[in-house]
């Protein structure tokens, strides 16, 4: 493995990133050898786009129920979008 081969001090930013590559390798490996994971999170980041273009208006919920509500709303015409539903 290329970090193996590296060495810098270990309280360094450089050393910190090296014994944390080495710490999660075998989980990396895992996690690639399983080809069902996608490689990125653009579709969550995708799904939760609205959220975020959104969140100024949450500001304006009069009550922490009504809050919560549009919350929910937004949550299921989400969940119908990514579940390929007609919203």
């Amino acid at each position: 493995m290329w970090a193996n081969t590296r060495t810098a001090a270990p309280k360094s930013t450089l050393g910190k990133a090296l014994s944390y590559l080495k710490e999660q390798w075998p989980y990396l490996l895992k996690y690639l050898k399983d080809g069902r994971l996608e490689l990125s999170n653009n579709r969550a980041e995708r799904s939760i786009k609205p959220f975020v273009i959104d969140r100024k208006n949450f500001l304006f919920a009069k009550t922490p129920s009504g809050a919560k509500s549009s919350v929910v709303i937004f949550s299921l015409i989400q969940t119908t979008s990514e579940n390929g539903l007609d919203t």
